[in-house]
């Protein structure tokens, strides 16, 4: 490859990795930086300027490889690699349970618990009345019994991991049987052909898309089942012309054939939605009190706790899963079971836990408080330059998100805002990059705040990168 003189010129002008560290040294902003973090940031930023230099970048300017130019993209440099990747960012698409975001924000006394039991040896895996080893399954297995009305109760990392857990004890080997209409595939392509072929458990699918019949159960049993599933269809529902066989039948029928039923509810929940004008969705007690052997579901998602799979049952099953090496596997650590069982503690009394626990503090806003937000920031937003701004309060739905309540519109009050002389796309990006990120959603070509996922203290994170960005644009 030829360079032209120009480029030969620019080649010759980029210092050494020496020569800048030297200058990066004499800097106050550079004093608390270890080395490595300084000399990579400066490797990356002379290969990167190199790099342009060899590709013809018009861009890559003689006076854009000075000392001082070198040293600024040095300093950004440093300051993105010294900053932790995991940061905590302000919600504001409406989406309570968003799963790219988090997924369900912790009660303030659960965090109290996580923050005591991670700096501080604790009885994880010792009992304390015997003076020996115990399980760390038993500091929350009574709990989640008495919530549930189950016999037995363990918990693992996640509900795929749950899953995976119960049919590797149930039915590795055998045939499992299940409605074609539940074959689900939630987030991360998690699929439930895939982890029945990983449990080595063999799928036999009955009934259609739309409709299953106990029949068509009945008529599939044969000396090689080994279970009956039936899966929540959290994430999508089948609306028109359908028929599914309900948890009741399907415990009748597997009593009558010897055959355990396991019921995987997803998302779980210890409550009953339709009390609160919701959507009704299955409750994990009802699941219990229904005669499953076994019942899994989340821990993050409408318990509204920390990423768990939760495994609730027959005493008789859940002492074998208990066993299965793969249990140590997908073993949960100490902060998990400081969280869950923190949160379990507050679902003692259920207006507590609904006030408490904001995933179901937000799902349950009222809409005069939801509003109430809205008209606060709205005023405080006007107040920073309103004759570029324009802010509408508009009547939007929020999600409950998490793959959970498909069909549920959460009724809310949000804020539709523009500004004068800037695109949608460009002011959401700049909430997005503000410190700490601000996320919204973008609907009919305007940036639109849902108040209802939004936490007290994220009112002023709002109104300073607003005002940030009107000074700028």
């Amino acid at each position: 490859m030829t360079l032209s003189e120009s480029q030969q010129k620019m080649l010759r002008m980029l210092p050494g990795v020496d020569q800048v560290l030297e200058l990066c040294k004499a800097l106050p902003v550079f004093e608390n930086i270890p080395k490595t973090v300084i000399v990579k940031s400066i490797r990356d930023i002379l290969e990167s300027r190199r790099a342009s230099i060899l590709a013809a970048d018009l861009s890559i300017q003689p006076d854009s490889l000075s000392d001082s130019k070198i040293i600024e993209r040095v300093q950004a440099a440093v300051k993105k690699a010294m900053t932790l990747n995991l940061r905590h960012l302000v919600n504001a698409t409406g989406v309570v349970v968003h799963t790219n975001l988090g997924r369900s924000l912790l009660p303030e006394q659960v965090i109290e618990n996580i923050s005591l039991i991670a700096s501080r040896y604790s009885n994880l895996e010792y009992d304390l009345e015997a003076g020996k080893r115990g399980s760390r399954y038993s500091n929350i297995e009574d709990i989640l019994c008495e919530i549930s009305g189950a016999q037995a109760a363990i918990v693992v990392n996640n509900n795929a991991g749950a899953v995976l857990l119960c049919l590797d004890t149930i039915s590795r080997g055998g045939e499992v049987i299940i409605s074609r209409g539940e074959l689900v595939e939630i987030g991360g392509s998690f699929r439930i052909p895939d982890v029945m072929a990983k449990s080595g458990s063999n799928l036999q699918e009955v009934g259609t898309t739309n409709r299953t019949h106990k029949q068509d159960y009945e008529d599939a049993i044969k000396d090689g089942t080994a279970l009956l599933l039936k899966v929540h269809r959290s994430n999508y529902s089948v609306i028109g012309f359908t028929a599914e066989v309900s948890l009741k039948e399907l415990v009748e029928l597997g009593n009558r054939y010897g055959t355990p039923v396991m019921e995987d509810l997803g998302s779980g929940t210890f409550i009953d939605f339709s009390k609160y004008g919701l959507v009704k969705e299955p409750t994990v007690q009802e699941s219990v009190a229904a005669g499953a052997d076994v019942v899994t579901f989340s821990g993050d998602k409408l318990l509204g706790g920390p990423q768990a799979g939760i495994i609730v049952g027959k005493k008789q099953i859940l002492d074998k899963i208990k066993k299965n090496p793969l249990a140590r596997a997908l073993r949960i650590d100490k902060m998990t079971l400081a969280a869950l069982e923190a949160t379990l503690h507050l679902y003692r009394d259920e207006a507590k836990a609904v006030h408490k626990i904001p995933t179901l503090r937000m799902l349950t806003m009222d809409l005069n408080a939801i509003e109430l937000i809205a008209s606060e920031l709205m005023e405080n937003l006007k107040k920073l330059d309103a004759s570029r701004l324009r802010i509408d309060l508009i009547e939007l739905s929020s999600k409950a998100g998490g793959g959970a309540l498909p069909l549920l519109e959460l009724p809310s009050k949000c804020l539709k805002i523009q500004i004068e002389g800037l695109s949608v796309n460009t002011l959401e990006f700049k909430m997005r990059n503000h410190a700490p990120p601000i996320i919204g959603r973008i609907e009919d070509n305007a940036f639109i705040i849902d108040p209802r996922t939004l936490q007290r203290d994220d009112l002023p994170i709002i109104e300073s990168a607003f005002e940030h960005v009107l000074k700028r644009a």
